[in-house]
């Protein structure tokens, strides 16, 4: 009887153990999909996956490759595609008036399959219930999991499930010999077997159940205060597609020369429209976007392409001549490319205007006027009671933007790269050395270190040694 309940608990432990894994891998891979499409799709595919927007409907769209290799080269380089004339592939960029796709080389084989997974389940209305599609074979991809936070924490929860249940087997093991030995020493005068409800509701389980509560408690407690907030990979769409690939990237656009207050002041700044229009009162249609995202910017300053023209009084104009006069620069560009206005360029100029006001205004805030700065979401921020200084590191430790704020010349939507934590800082600036050649900034120091450099009493000056961590250079 012994070894049928030992047998029947380690079959419950399986089964549990089985069950938390299939469930939570299916939860992280929906969950995982759906941050990439919001990063990588959402600006161009429709959310409700039915419905065309900018690209087609991605509900189906497996079914309507019918070839998943196909489909993951598609993903990953559409142009590619294009230029080898596949015929899906030319299909679709000629239904879609030829628009450029961005081409997304990073992604892994897992992460197409979990993008496919949550569009596959929001067109079919039941996430995060299905498992995204298995990945297709010999795709030559990197096949593993581009992993995040969330995994580790469905570790914590799956390794906890695994050891109460062992716990809860050894605990029924203890009390089954114990039990035997009872019986064998005393005989009909043993005392009876505790049942599961006596053992769960013992004062040892009971201080034991208080003893962990608190720990964990204390530990998620502390966890999530130091992580208060904290953003990293925040990657929020902003009012204009502003592409930091192109212009950082293609166009080799020097970080300093739109965020012009990095090497002069304490801030970077958001640069203003005049910078933008340094180049886009030449350039008026955008590679990419076409007049989508540049008119967004006319729009609001008050610039009018056709007449090449700041407009006098423009803050008086109202809305349906703003729409007017904007629809115009629109579908003559429009006429310009296709020799007529059809069906299909009204859909357009409907869409880009609409796109117009809601990135330009924002009746939640009472914000109705399309006329004004253009509001761009912040994504670096410290707290109040951190002293940063860009300058500082831009202009005396001739440190590279990409150090804090990753490979954005690489970023088509820009996220915030590095933690901006205390622990952070502080290991960059025990690890950066001070450099000092042809760096009037560190004069007064370089004389004392490089004597100790020239007897061989250190090997190198980091920013630690000038007084990088000490606690009034950033809390004052």
């Amino acid at each position: 009887m012994i070894y049928n309940r030992l047998t029947n608990s380690i079959l419950v432990l399986l089964f549990s153990i089985s069950l938390t894994s299939l469930f939570g891998q299916d939860q992280a891979a929906i969950e995982a999909g759906k941050t990439l499409f919001k990063n990588k799709c959402a600006s161009c595919h429709n959310k409700d996956m039915k419905t065309k927007m900018t690209g087609p409907a991605l509900g189906g769209a497996q079914e309507r490759w019918g070839d998943d290799v196909a489909l993951y080269s598609w993903i990953r380089n559409s142009q590619a595609m294009v230029s080898k004339g596949h015929p899906r592939a030319v299909a679709i960029f000629n239904e879609f008036n030829k628009g450029l796709m961005t081409s997304f080389p990073e992604l892994t084989d897992a992460d197409i399959v979990n993008i496919l997974g949550y569009i596959n389940c929001t067109a079919a209305g039941n996430c995060p219930g299905d498992a995204p599609p298995p990945p297709p074979t010999d795709l030559g991809g990197d096949t593993a999991s581009s992993g995040g936070q969330g995994n580790n924490s469905l570790l914590y929860v799956f390794l906890f499930v695994i050891l109460a249940l062992l716990a809860f087997i050894l605990a029924r093991i203890i009390s089954n010999l114990n039990h035997m030995a009872a019986v064998k020493e005393l005989g009909a005068e043993a005392p009876p077997r505790k049942t599961l409800a006596e053992i769960l509701t013992s004062k040892g389980m009971v201080s034991f159940a208080i003893f962990a509560l608190i720990v964990f408690g204390g530990y998620f407690t502390v966890r999530n205060a130091i992580n208060l907030g904290r953003q990293q990979g925040y990657q929020p769409e902003q009012p204009i597609k502003f592409s930091h690939t192109l212009h950082a990237g293609v166009h080799k656009i020097d970080c300093n020369y739109c965020h012009d207050g990095a090497r002069r002041s304490k801030q970077s700044v958001i640069p203003a429209a005049n910078t933008c229009m340094n180049c886009h009162k030449a350039i008026k249609v955008g590679s990419e976007y076409g007049t989508a995202e540049l008119t967004k910017i006319y729009a609001s300053i008050g610039y009018d392409p056709k007449g090449d023209t700041l407009i006098k009084n423009y803050d008086k104009m109202t809305d349906k001549e703003i729409e007017a006069l904007y629809k115009g620069w629109i579908s003559e560009n429009y006429i310009t490319e296709k020799g007529k206005m059809d069906g299909e360029g009204e859909a357009l100029l409907a869409s880009q205007w609409d796109g117009i006001v809601a990135s330009l205004t924002d009746k939640e805030s009472g914000d109705d006027k399309i006329q004004g700065p253009i509001e761009w979401v912040r994504i670096h921020n410290l707290p109040d009671h951190v002293y940063f200084n860009h300058a500082q590191h831009v202009t005396v430790g001739k440190v590279a933007c990409q150090n804090c704020h990753g490979k954005v010349e690489e970023m088509d939507v820009v996220k915030q790269y590095s933690p901006l934590s205390m622990g952070w800082c502080i290991n960059c600036h025990r690890q950066t050395e001070v450099k000092f050649a042809d760096n009037k900034y560190y004069d007064n120091y370089y004389e004392m270190y490089h004597e100790q450099i020239k007897d061989n009493k250190r090997s190198k000056v980091t920013v630690e040694d000038i007084g990088g961590t000490e606690c009034q250079k950033c809390h004052y």
